[in-house]
C-alpha cells in the first residue's frame, strides 16, 4: 500500500507539473513551451510576448496552483474537524463574509455617491475587502469557539453568520445601481486572471504560510480522526487545534476568496477523489495528496475555460461545477450505502 501510494502522488506530482507548463501555453493566443521559456528569461526581442507571458499567463497558471492547493488543503480540514463529508472550506462563513465585504465596497460606495474604481486604492479595494470580511467573520467565530466545546454548535453559528451575511448583500443588490450589481456579479462567478504579477508577492507568501500550518495539523488530524473525545485522552490540545484550523481557514480560503471570488465545489470535492485513489484516511497520505491534485484540478479548469476561437473566458465557477457536483452526488450515494 505503501509503495502503491509513493507512485500515485509521484504520477500525481509529474502530472500537475505538466498540467502547470500546459497552462502557460494555453489562451486566446497558443504559445509554444519555447515562445514560454523565451519570455520568462527574456531571451526575446518581442515586449509583447514578454508582456503577455510575465503579466498574464504567469500569474495565473500560479494563481490556479496556489488557490487549488488552498482550497483543497482547507476542505479535507473542514471535513475531518467536523466529521462530515460534505464540509468544505465555506462552512463557517468564509465565502459569505468575503461576498460582504466585496458588496460593501463595490455596492455600498455607489450608494454614497463614490465610484470604486475613482477612489485611488480602486484596484485593491475589491480584494481588501473580501480579505477583511472574511477575516472578521472567521475572528468572531474564533472568539466564540473559546467558549464552546461542541464542534457542531461552532458549525451552526458558522452558518448562522453566513445567512446573516448573505441577507446584507442581497439588500445591498436590491438597492444598488444595476452596474454595480453587475460588477458584483462578474466577482462571485470567480476568476484566476484578474492577479497581477506584483499581487503575486502577498497571495504567495500569505498561502504558503496557511499550506505549512495544515502540513503542521497533520497529527492533530490523524487524531480527530476518532472523535474529539479521543483525541483529548491521547493529550490534544482540542480548542488550540481548532484555532489553527481556523488560522489556516482564513489565510487560505479567505485569501483565494479574495484574488479569485468565491469558487465552489473544489475543496468539498477533491479530498473525496483524493480518498478514492489513494484508499487512505492517513493525513499524511491525504494532505500532500490533496494540495497536488486541487492546484492540478484547478489548472485543468483554468485551461478549460479558455475559449480561443471565440476569445472567450468562461467563469470557472462554472467549470468547477462539472467536476464538483458529480462527486458530490457519489459522496451521498456513498454514504447512503453505508448507512
Amino acid at each position: 500500500m505503501k509503495t502503491r501510494n509513493t507512485i500515485l502522488l509521484t504520477a500525481a506530482s509529474v502530472l500537475t507539473a505538466a498540467l502547470f507548463l500546459a497552462d502557460l501555453t494555453v489562451g486566446s493566443a497558443n504559445l509554444s513551451l519555447r515562445e514560454i521559456w523565451a519570455g520568462l528569461s527574456g531571451r526575446t526581442a518581442d515586449d509583447t510576448l514578454r508582456y503577455i507571458v510575465l503579466n498574464f499567463r504567469l500569474p495565473k497558471a500560479v494563481t490556479a496552483l496556489f488557490a487549488g492547493a488552498a482550497l483543497s488543503a482547507v476542505g479535507l480540514q473542514m471535513q475531518t474537524l467536523f466529521r462530515n463529508p460534505l464540509a468544505g472550506p465555506y462552512v463557517l462563513g468564509v465565502s459569505s463574509g468575503a461576498s460582504l465585504g466585496v458588496a460593501l465596497f463595490t455596492l455600498g460606495m455607489p450608494l454614497l455617491g463614490l465610484s470604486p474604481s475613482s477612489v485611488w486604492w480602486g484596484s485593491l479595494g475589491i480584494v481588501g475587502s473580501a480579505w477583511i470580511g472574511a477575516a472578521l467573520i472567521l475572528l468572531v467565530i474564533m472568539a466564540i469557539t473559546a467558549r464552546l466545546k461542541d464542534i457542531m454548535a461552532v458549525l451552526i453559528i458558522g452558518m448562522m453568520f453566513g445567512s446573516a451575511a448573505t441577507a446584507v448583500v442581497e439588500i445591498l443588490q436590491y438597492m444598488s445601481p444595476e452596474g454595480a450589481v453587475k460588477s458584483y456579479v462578474v466577482w462571485t462567478m470567480g476568476s484566476l486572471g484578474g492577479v497581477m504579477l506584483s499581487e503575486l508577492w502577498l497571495l504567495v507568501p500569505i498561502l504558503s504560510v496557511g499550506l505549512i500550518i495544515s502540513i503542521g495539523l497533520i497529527k492533530p488530524l490523524n487524531m480527530l480522526l476518532l472523535g474529539e473525545n479521543y483525541a483529548r485522552t491521547m493529550g490534544l490540545n482540542v480548542r488550540a487545534t481548532r484555532l489553527w484550523i481556523f488560522l489556516a481557514t482564513i489565510l487560505l480560503a479567505g485569501t483565494t476568496t479574495a484574488y479569485c471570488g468565491p469558487i465552489s465545489f473544489l475543496g468539498l470535492a477533491v479530498p473525496h477523489i483524493v480518498r478514492m485513489l489513494f484508499r487512505e484516511a492517513d493525513h499524511r497520505t491525504l494532505m500532500p495528496a490533496s494540495m497536488i491534485c486541487g492546484g492540478g484540478i484547478m489548472l485543468l479548469c483554468d485551461m478549460a475555460t479558455q475559449l480561443p476561437p471565440n476569445d472567450l473566458t468562461l467563469p470557472v465557477n462554472t467549470v468547477m461545477a462539472l467536476i464538483g457536483i458529480p462527486v458530490v452526488i457519489v459522496v451521498l450515494l456513498r454514504t447512503r450505502k453505508t448507512a
